[in-house]
């Protein structure tokens, strides 16, 4: 697409200018992105809520346990699908609402469907080979599992900005990914570790927060352990429900705008490094290599005029 280049977050950033615009555009377009999250949100706290946990405590048989558990597949594939879903319309409302007006919410949801199917393909390999890429973790101990998830993190990030802006082709999508990853690789994975820390601290914080008005059910779990049930109770609590909800959508939104600066960052360093051309005449005062080989310059021969003229 030939207009990106206008999109206000495309621009080779530094690890400050990439928070900054996270923010700015976050404050921008903070109505949009809320809205999208927090029907995302509710819809999968709402298919959570059908996961009643609590009936496997009464389980003692273990193969009774885990035909109670394969009951509990399908509303979890359901959460995972969905959340894939809108994952896929708020990376779209990101990168072309500020491009067209017209891509609003509704006209999101309909453009983005032709990425979803080939997006959770590739999300299906992306979670063979995070699997595969944490087993190696395991094996270099636990930093290896943290640098493993990292670099998951990473690809995962690149996924979805590069098929909208690219073009929907499983192949290159997955080469584009991997190639942009590496390209600027330790700067990549320094900045996603930063961005999911600061996430993780804010995530804590507002969490907090939530549980502030049902702290007595809470704190039921510390002073009897046999009411454990009541953190089980609380998850299905209509009103624990919206305000999680709502905290989830003032939070999910960083991710994809994120991934989009990711994005335009590694695409705008390429376009430069593509551009750049060293001037032609450039001329330091070193010494030319082409120097060291030219021609001697030829003595004075004997046959010159004045040198006859002298004999």
């Amino acid at each position: 697409m030939d207009q990106i280049n206008n999109h206000p977050l495309y621009k080779i950033h530094n690890i400050d200018s990439a928070i900054s615009s996270l923010w700015d555009f976050y404050k921008k377009k903070f109505a949009g992105l809320f809205i999208i999250s927090l029907v995302m949100a509710l819809i999968a706290q709402y298919f959570s809520a059908t996961i009643d946990i609590s009936e496997l405590q009464s389980i003692t048989d273990p193969e009774e346990m885990v035909r109670k558990m394969k009951e509990f597949i399908w509303p979890m594939v359901s959460i995972s699908v969905i959340s894939l879903f809108f994952s896929t319309i708020i990376h779209y409302y990101v990168i072309y609402n500020p491009l067209d007006t017209e891509s609003n919410i509704f006209r999101s949801i309909v453009k983005s469907l032709k990425y979803f199917i080939p997006y959770l393909i590739i999300m299906i390999l992306l979670a063979f080979f995070g699997s595969f890429a944490l087993l190696l973790g395991i094996v270099a101990l636990i930093i290896g599992v943290f640098f493993a998830a990292l670099y998951v993190m990473v690809l995962y990030l690149f996924i979805l900005p590069v098929m909208m802006v690219e073009g929907p082709i499983i192949a290159h999508t997955i080469v584009r990914t991997f190639t942009l990853t590496h390209r600027n690789f330790w700067a990549n994975m320094g900045w996603t570790a930063v961005f999911v820390l600061i996430l993780l601290v804010i995530s804590v914080m507002l969490s907090g927060l939530v549980l502030l008005p049902f702290t007595g059910s809470f704190l039921k779990v510390f002073t009897d352990p046999e009411k454990s049930s009541a953190i089980i109770e609380l998850a299905s609590n209509p009103v624990y429900i919206i305000i999680n909800s709502i905290v989830s959508a003032l939070i999910y939104p960083a991710l994809p705008i994120f991934a989009v600066i990711l994005y335009f960052n590694g695409r705008a360093r390429e376009e430069q490094q593509v551009t750049w051309e060293p001037p032609k005449d450039h001329n330091d005062g070193k010494v030319k290599v082409e120097d060291l080989y030219s021609r001697p310059i030829p003595e004075e021969s004997d046959d010159k005029p004045e040198n006859k003229q002298g004999n």
